[in-house]
């Protein structure tokens, strides 16, 4: 991984859980990578919300939406672009074929994605493409920039404010979430 050239497919699952959704946008905004997902994506994790929480609603989570596109504008990828792929690709799963596709289309290097077994690597190896966990996602831009990635958590902590949330509550929450090993890491540098 090297710098903002470096470019990531958020698949839907880790945008699901608000704190890894929130924590993902702050790193998102820093020049270590580039973000891109699309509005299949945000299909995805809106209506698995929806469908869970009865408390949330649509439009709260279109706000949401609305505000991860102001946040990084550059990331939606238009359907138009990737489209035509989806059929020519194979993976266990048809309906994950969009976010190969976007991949593709971005020159993505890397698809985040709680589903790895989703993206076997001998679908992806010759589009150079990698499927990794959030956890290790988060491990790599540690060890790029462990003062960027410090910068995000605190930041996200910063706007917590009903209620707010100590920098080691965010953590812990960021653990549930499934950052088990980069919440450990975090713990031990804050």
């Amino acid at each position: 991984m090297a710098s903002s050239n470096f470019t990531v497919v958020f698949d839907a699952c880790v945008l699901y859980p608000a704190v890894l959704r929130d924590f993902l946008m702050h790193l998102a905004i820093s020049s270590l990578f580039r973000a891109k997902w699309t509005d299949d994506i945000h299909e995805e994790w809106i209506n698995s919300l929806l469908s869970n929480r009865p408390d949330l609603t649509r439009e709260k989570l279109e706000k949401t939406k609305r505000l991860m596109e102001l946040a990084v504008p550059d990331a939606l990828v238009d359907k138009s672009r990737y489209n035509s792929l989806i059929d020519g690709l194979s993976l266990p799963d048809d309906d994950d074929r969009h976010v190969l596709a976007t991949a593709i289309t971005t020159q993505a290097q890397l698809i985040v994605t709680f589903n790895v077994k989703d993206f076997p690597s001998k679908n992806l190896e010759k589009f150079q493409i990698e499927a990794i966990h959030p956890d290790e996602f988060v491990i790599q831009l540690l060890d790029l920039s462990e003062h960027v990635v410090v910068q995000a958590l605190f930041r996200q902590q910063s706007l917590l404010k009903n209620p707010p949330v100590s920098i080691r509550d965010l953590i812990k929450m960021l653990e549930k979430s499934g950052l088990v090993r980069s919440a450990a890491r975090l713990i031990s540098i804050t």
